[in-house]
């Protein structure tokens, strides 16, 4: 979220919302500026809504309720398989979105529509993820029987670093159990919430039950204060996701809100050194580090140190960094002009507090866009085991150095990476887009009917 605003300029595109099925032109006056960053030149300017128009996608979004959660489970598990082909068949189409806002390198890009892919497929199998239980006899003539049920609109709000994947990992999930939602996506690289919306349109989903609003601090809001939203996940940095924890609860809403990351990759003095650095290199320059899994503390135990160290400095020069839609590069820009300075300025104090700057990315950058250069690992399984048990985090790599987890399970850090007590997609993630009811029923015989004021008994 920006406080930066300016008037839309004539020679950029226009990125609207999608309101009900359609995109809809923003009525604020307001609009923020879409860079390419490899370029470090305006490309869109994108529609920042007013309270008003985030109350008109509410609308929307709680007058398709009913018919969408009235919809069978298998109906909207094949409207979720069409969706599923129709993502597939554009991957393309949507990595080039991610590579001209974001600056992603095409592979990277392309990993990350993959990534997100798992979850829609994961949430076609919803039939089977909604299944309650029952139970017979439970007390004479009585059977109970638990369902779960979709909560209403929902909302997620995005972050810059995965455009794409994360509105997925929310919305595939949401709509799939019933409920319909409302996205407000970061406003740095809003083109591909965009297109998503249109592919959902087009495979079948029903209009007002995904829609799309951008905007800055004020779109936000409306949403976390909406009385007809019921539920809010975000993704984001630790400040905001408190503060969107905070407001979102405090107006009755349930929230998921998954904070910033530290991770600590730790390799000990048995582990295979060259492929030690490899996972390094990988999971720290990788998406130019705008990961919240991506590698930013190496912890090197005993004799590990020094090896590791030149390992790391030999393979740091060869990342080919450059725009990301050119063939062979390897490490795209940062997002924007303030995030590549704040880099910099990393390695400008770095001397001031203690380090030695080994390599240097300042050096040989390209002078357009917004360009810098560029878990635990052992073979011993004991040790390894250990370490999990004892690790106060939400996800553990054991010789994995992005230990993102599958669609099946959950991804969720601990501490002040989650504010909520779901994790977000898997598992909890139905969870926290249902809510559980019971039902005890009996069939009785009216000639056996009589008043009874004491306590239920089973027995």
């Amino acid at each position: 979220m920006t406080d930066t605003l300016q008037e839309a300029p004539t020679a950029v595109k226009p990125i609207n919302h999608w309101i009900g099925g359609m995109p809809v032109a923003g009525k604020s006056g307001r609009s923020g500026p879409v860079y390419n960053p490899a370029t470090g030149r305006q490309t869109g300017a994108v529609d920042f809504a007013s309270a008003e128009e985030v109350a008109e996608a509410v609308a929307a979004a709680k007058a398709a309720f009913p018919g969408w959660r009235a919809t069978s489970l298998s109906r909207r598990a094949e409207i979720l398989f069409r969706v599923r082909e129709l993502f597939h068949q554009h991957r393309e189409d949507i990595a080039g979105f991610l590579t001209a806002e974001h600056g992603k390198v095409r592979s990277d890009a392309l990993g990350e529509v993959a990534r997100g892919l798992e979850i829609v497929e994961f949430a076609c199998g919803i039939p089977h993820l909604l299944k309650g239980g029952y139970t017979e006899q439970a007390s004479t003539g009585i059977d109970v029987y638990s369902i779960r049920q979709p909560l209403g609109v929902v909302g997620g709000i995005t972050p810059f670093n995965f455009p794409a994947m994360v509105p997925m990992w929310m919305f595939a999930p949401a709509i799939a159990c019933g409920n319909t939602f409302v996205l407000k996506p970061s406003e740095k690289d809003p083109s591909a919430s965009v297109y998503l919306a249109q592919l959902l349109h087009e495979a079948g989903v029903p209009d007002g039950v995904f829609n799309v609003v951008h905007g800055d601090k004020v779109a936000v809001d409306a949403l976390l204060e909406h009385p007809d939203v019921t539920a809010i996940s975000f993704v984001g940095s630790t400040p905001v996701a408190r503060y969107i924890y905070t407001t979102a609860t405090s107006h009755g809403k349930r929230c998921q809100a998954l904070a910033g990351a530290k991770n600590h990759m730790v390799v000990l003095p048995d582990a295979d050194i060259d492929m030690a650095a490899d996972a390094a290199v990988s999971a720290g320059y990788g998406s130019a580090g705008e990961r919240c899994m991506a590698i930013s503390m190496v912890v090197a135990v005993g004799h590990a140190a020094e090896p590791l160290i030149e390992a790391i400095k030999e393979r740091i020069p060869k990342i080919k960094v450059g725009p990301g839609d050119e063939a062979g590069v390897e490490m795209g820009p940062l997002i924007t002009r303030e995030h590549r300075d704040r880099v910099v300025s990393y390695i400008e104090n770095a001397p001031a507090e203690g380090a030695k700057v080994l390599v240097d990315g300042r050096e040989g950058t390209n002078g357009e866009g917004f360009f810098v250069s560029t878990a635990i690992f052992t073979r011993d399984g004991g040790v390894a085991r250990q370490f999990q048990f004892d690790a106060q985090s939400g996800m553990v790599g054991v010789n994995v150095p992005i230990p993102v987890p599958v669609a099946y399970y959950s991804f969720g850090g601990w501490k002040n990476s989650l504010f909520g007590d779901l994790h977000i997609y898997g598992p909890e993630g139905i969870s926290f887009y249902t809510r559980g009811k019971v039902v005890t029923s009996r069939w009785p015989d009216p000639a056996t009917s009589q008043v009874d004021l004491g306590f239920p008994q089973t027995r």
